[in-house]
Formats: C-alpha cells, structure tokens, sequence
C-alpha cells in the first residue's frame, strides 16, 4: 500500500505543476500552514501568502511562493488554484526584494482595509523570511 498521493497547481495561464507521487504538502491556509498527508479529510481553504512546501517519496522536495488562491483536498487529490506562484529555486532574489518593496509601500496607506492590510502583513513576513 502507497503513501502517494496527487497535487495539481493550476495558474490562468497554465498547469503549472502536476505531481501522482507526493507524500506531504504544507500550505498556508487562512486557518494557518495545513500538512496534507495521504487520506486527509475533504478540505477548502483559501490561500494566505506564504510558502508551499511538498515532499515527494524520492525524497525530493520542492518550494513554492504563492500570494493568494484556493486549496481542495479530495479523493487523494490536491488541487491548488492560485493567480500568483512562483517556484522558489527558479527566481532571483531581485524579484522578491521589489515585491517586498511594494509590499512595504502599501503597508504605509491609510486606506488599506483590515483584511489588505492582514495579507499584505503575510506577505511582507514570507518576502523578508525568503531573503
């Protein structure tokens, strides 16, 4: 019996990841980070700024910046919807240094709602922790 289970990352433009051999995904839901393991109960959850970690069983293990988005988890299957995902190991530290810049910025206006101004918070958090 197998541990294994199936993530889609899908963005507008694309599928952007697609994996039948995960053994463990950290998301970071509204509710906090959710480890996902094989036979998980059913879940939707909104995405948080923060970093989508997954461990695959060749003991690979693959990082991920993701800003906002959906999560469900059925039947052993993860997908994750989302308008903004970046793979870690693939982009330059500059990329992260301009949104933590803007990020920053807007942090200053005064007419940011609770909730903008909570995501926007998370995002400076996980763009200064990337760094």
């Amino acid at each position: 019996m197998t541990d294994e289970f199936k993530i889609e990352i899908v963005n507008p433009d694309q599928l952007f990841y697609s994996n039948e051999n995960m053994l463990e995904a950290v998301i970071p839901a509204f509710e906090g980070e959710i480890g996902i393991l094989k036979d998980h109960i059913s879940i939707i959850s909104f995405l948080k700024p923060g970093i989508i970690k997954l461990k695959l069983n060749n003991s690979d293990e693959k990082t991920f910046y993701v800003e906002d988005g959906i999560i469900e988890f059925k039947d052993n299957l993860l997908s994750i919807l989302t308008s903004n995902i970046v793979n870690l190991k693939n982009t330059s530290k500059d990329l992260f240094d301009k949104n933590l810049k803007e990020a920053e910025k807007l942090l200053e206006d005064p007419e940011l709602t609770d909730q903008q101004r909570f995501l926007t918070s998370q995002k400076v958090d996980v763009l200064k922790s990337i760094n």
